[in-house]
């Protein structure tokens, strides 16, 4: 019986069992290990040490790799071997954000190859495709005759798969292309949408010599001292458009140059910010490669991803916080993000996607799951923050860069916001948040672990929830916006925003506050009942001045006191909490965008000495990081003599609120305003940290 042929965009495809992807076995360990992480715009890739990528390892205690784009792994397996082997590694690193370099050499392959005889070098790039070039010199004083291979695979499977979030009853079809061009292999899969996702590899330098099934097998022979180059380029498709917003490359060496090209001109616009410190430099230099690393393309302008590998995608919150932090490093980064944003804005009544009218995203997905409808992220709007936090970031883009344009642009969305934010309060006159969704977040701030909300003896709150930062993001998106009103002559919208705002300061001094403990409550219960734990949440409320003066002091006290203040940081949660755990991930570890808030909110009050504190702790740690990375957070523990801050162990890394927590702090410093950026000045008590021993 003949089988089914299917014909899709021109081409003609037959159905294949996912078990005859692959025949040749593996040489790599399976196990845990290191892995280097490369991206490009909207492309990522994440290999072992070797370069290669392995098809089997999606279990937790195996690595994950591939090359993803648009939440969707395009390739799942890239194994090089020699004889059947795995190479010897010497060294590896991600050369450059968007190239890996591998240096290796062959085992003992007895017969055939005595141990180093062969240097190999793999090169690879991304720059709207994949690229690798591979090169192996005969380092002997005879010539040598051996089988080199290439392995490859693609599962196509989507991020959530990989990552365990969901598991799927049905998948699609994997397919098989009768006819595929020599030279060339070819992957595809017709999603349980009708999608068609392809990836294409063409074989470039020397064709291979033998193909069995998607082993690519090289016969080699070289004399002393002679290289012997081949390679690959990768394409990505989805219904035969390419799935990248970025065009392909011609070779490995332009994807290389187009890649520096685009990197250099983008820096060209940026304000270079430089101090009179080598150490704190070293760190600038380190986050404006990671904000470059963390850009990606939407449709609408380059906005910042919440993290590198796994949240290489849009977000409301993270974005926003992120734009901000670096509105004065890039403000077109933070146009790129309003407007971006403003294009995914609310429009209907969801409970699947929590969504509503004039809300802002929180979360954004692309893959087989969201398209099918088995998650709700197309897109998901579950956060109570992002919407006041685009507001604010409206304002302040508006004042930093004088664009009126962005304003009339974008207005109807504004006033749309601000209505979801009236009408989400009207019951208790606070903005509330509550999970509508079978598959959603339930805690929906920036706190969104679902056990981060709890009570001063350490039980669990769960239900409608107002959380107290929210609503100093209201206060002071209301204040901002009445300015703007002002602005665009509506002077009546301009007093009821700024009423409005007086009102909820007025309620949110005798509601929120803690007498007993002197100190702010995380928020309040659909009771109506204060949360009263001891948080680092209050902290952001400083900034939007919805604090009458002597309460915002007691909270910038309480915040400096060592059961908040680590050291190096503040902790989420008071280590005298029944439920702190410096590990955990909400209940009393470190996030430094959390800290950077803080202390710019600090220094606004006038505890500027205080905030100088925290900054040190923020700056001291990014130092002892690999790179001079700032991770997404760290564990809560102590700062002690001779002991470096105690990871997390699953953190994000770059992430995009903790590398833009250098460019915040750094405005700590500028003072008095008007200071060249180039030659910002240290202050004493952070310079001085800097050049003792750094524990």
């Amino acid at each position: 019986m003949a089988q089914e042929t299917y014909k899709l965009y021109g081409k003609n495809f037959l159905p294949i069992c996912d078990h005859e992807l692959s025949e040749r076995p593996y040489a790599v360990d399976f196990q845990s290990q290191p892995t280097l992480v490369i991206k490009d715009n909207d492309l990522f890739l994440i290999t072992d040490h070797l370069g290669n990528t392995v098809a089997y390892a999606d279990s937790q205690k195996r690595t994950v790799t591939g090359l993803f784009c648009r939440d969707t792994r395009f390739l799942s397996r890239s194994e090089l071997q020699i004889e059947g082997v795995s190479p010897v590694l010497l060294g590896s690193c991600a050369d450059t954000d968007y190239s890996i370099i591998v240096d290796a050499t062959n085992p003992t392959v007895k017969g055939v190859l005595k141990p180093e005889a062969v240097g190999i070098k793999r090169k690879i790039a991304l720059r709207g495709g994949l690229w690798e070039e591979i090169e192996l010199r005969n380092y002997t004083t005879s010539s040598l005759d051996f089988e080199v291979s290439l392995s490859f695979q693609a599962d196509f499977k989507d991020l959530f798969e990989i990552r365990n979030y969901t598991r799927r009853s049905h998948r699609g079809q994997s397919l098989e292309q009768v006819s595929a061009e020599d030279l060339c292999l070819s992957f595809a899969y017709r999603g349980l949408d009708n999608s068609l996702m392809e990836s294409l590899i063409e074989f470039l330098h020397h064709p291979p010599d033998h193909v069995k099934g998607n082993t690519i097998i090289w016969r080699v022979k070289i004399d002393s001292q002679e290289v012997f180059r081949f390679g690959y380029c990768l394409q990505t498709k989805i219904n035969n458009q390419s799935s990248s917003h970025v065009l392909l490359s011609d070779s490995y060496q332009g994807a290389i140059k187009d890649a520096e090209r685009e990197k250099e001109e983008w820096y060209q616009g940026v304000n270079k910010i430089r101090t009179d410190s080598a150490v704190v430099n070293r760190i600038i230099e380190q986050a404006e490669e990671d904000i470059y690393l963390l850009l990606q393309s939407f449709g609408f302008g380059k906005v910042l991803v919440a993290g590198i590998p796994w949240f290489s995608t849009l977000f409301g919150r993270d974005s926003l916080i992120a734009a901000r932090q670096t509105l004065m490093f890039d403000p077109r980064i933070a146009r790129d993000t309003l407007l971006t944003l403003a294009r995914f804005q609310g429009m209907n009544h969801s409970d699947w996607r929590d969504e509503s009218p004039g809300k802002i995203l929180h979360e954004l997905r692309l893959g087989e799951l969201a398209r099918c409808d088995e998650i709700p992220h197309t897109p998901y709007y579950g956060t109570v923050d992002a919407t006041p936090l685009w507001l604010i970031l409206l304002a302040e883009y508006f004042y930093h860069t004088g664009d009126r344009d962005i304003i009339d642009k974008l207005w109807r969305n504004a006033i749309a916001s601000m209505n979801w934010i009236d009408e989400q309060s009207r019951q208790t006159g606070y903005l509330t948040y509550l999970c509508r969704s079978s598959r959603g977040i339930q805690n929906q701030g920036w706190k969104d672990s679902g056990d981060c909300i709890v009570n001063g003896r350490g039980e669990l709150i769960e239900g409608a929830i107002a959380l107290c930062e929210v609503q100093g993001y209201v206060y002071g998106a209301k204040i901002s916006m009445s300015n703007i009103a002002s602005m665009m002559g509506d002077s009546s919208l301009a007093e009821k925003w700024k009423a409005e705002a007086q009102e909820l300061k007025r309620r949110f001094n005798r509601d929120f506050w803690l007498e007993s403990e002197n100190y702010c409550a995380l928020g309040i219960d659909d009771k109506g009942n204060p949360i009263d734990s001891i948080t680092s949440n209050p902290g952001h409320c400083l900034l939007w001045d919805i604090f009458i003066p002597e309460k915002a002091r007691a909270v910038g006290d309480r915040l400096c006191k060592p059961d908040m203040f680590t050291g190096w940081g503040i902790r989420t949660l008071s280590s005298l909490s029944p439920a702190y755990n410096p590990m955990g991930y909400h209940l009393g570890s470190v996030w430094p965008h959390d800290s950077g808030i803080i202390a710019q909110g600090l220094h606004h009050i006038g505890m500027v000495d205080q905030a100088f504190m925290v900054a040190e702790g923020l700056i001291t740690m990014t130092s002892l990081q690999a790179n001079n990375r700032p991770s997404e957070l760290f564990c809560g523990f102590s700062r002690q003599e001779n002991h470096i801050p105690v990871k997390y162990p699953v953190a994000c890394l770059p992430q995009a609120w903790a590398t833009g927590v250098i460019f915040q702090l750094l405005e700590l410093f500028l003072n008095p305003k008007g200071q060249n950026i180039d030659q910002v000045s240290l202050p004493p008590l952070i310079k001085d940290k800097l050049l003792e021993k750094p524990f």
